[in-house]
């Protein structure tokens, strides 16, 4: 069985950093990628920032230059880690793992950007 837990979210003022964990169990064999989603009230979910079972790491441009995903598919561990964040950076995130073609989810860890 897939499972993913998150961590790390909650408040932080405009300007602040956060870094987010992930760890995940089993599905172990046949994963393809693990990343990062999030989901903003009123919005659909997007991606943030992945990393392929070769070490190829992409980012949506929301997430370039202030943004840093890192891990160890193989550990079941990705991590994200967050600089410079924004008000429109208020999301819950989500963990996200691609094992044989078939999407799993954290239950995700809200982060919000306030002052």
């Amino acid at each position: 069985q897939v499972q993913l837990v998150e961590s790390g979210g909650g408040l932080v003022q405009p300007g602040g950093s956060l870094r987010l964990s992930c760890v995940g169990s089993g599905g172990i064999f046949g994963i393809n990628s693990m990343g990062w989603y999030r989901q903003a009230p009123g919005k659909q979910r997007e991606l943030v920032a992945s990393i392929s079972r070769g070490g190829s790491i992409g980012y949506a441009e929301l997430a370039k230059g202030r943004f840093t995903i890192s891990g160890d598919i193989a550990k079941n561990e990705v991590y994200l880690q967050m600089n410079n964040l924004k008000p429109e950076d208020t999301a819950v995130y989500y963990c996200n793992k691609n094992v044989y073609g078939i999407n799993y989810w954290g239950k995700g860890t809200l982060v919000t950007v306030s002052s």
